[in-house]
């Protein structure tokens, strides 16, 4: 099975960028930076394991799907050929979908 490639949105980019922020200004920015490294480590596992996740329920459509590694979400869409990854948030937040971005 060929790998998959992975592209990250710029809403993602941004989520990830205001997580490391926000524990920063808490005074934490090595929890901060724990939940980046683990959260990347868990993106790169859906190289060759693009179907792990589970369908986002709010939406329930196979092509939309989430990894939970708490307290997040990481929501990405399942392509022929690739993995976008479309958010990261807080697991209790309900999902909105940006824009269709190429980043």
């Amino acid at each position: 099975m060929p790998r998959i490639t992975i592209r990250v949105s710029e809403s993602a980019l941004a989520d990830l960028e205001s997580l490391r922020t926000w524990y920063k200004e808490q005074g934490v920015p090595e929890i901060g930076d724990r939940f980046l490294s683990e959260i990347l480590d868990r993106i790169d596992l859906l190289r060759q394991h693009p179907e792990m996740g589970r369908v986002v329920p709010e939406f329930d459509q196979p092509a939309l799907r989430e990894l939970i590694h708490p307290p997040f979400r990481i929501v990405y869409r399942r392509e022929k050929s690739r993995v976008q990854i479309v958010r990261i948030w807080r697991s209790e937040r309900l999902l909105r979908l940006p824009p269709t971005d190429d980043a």
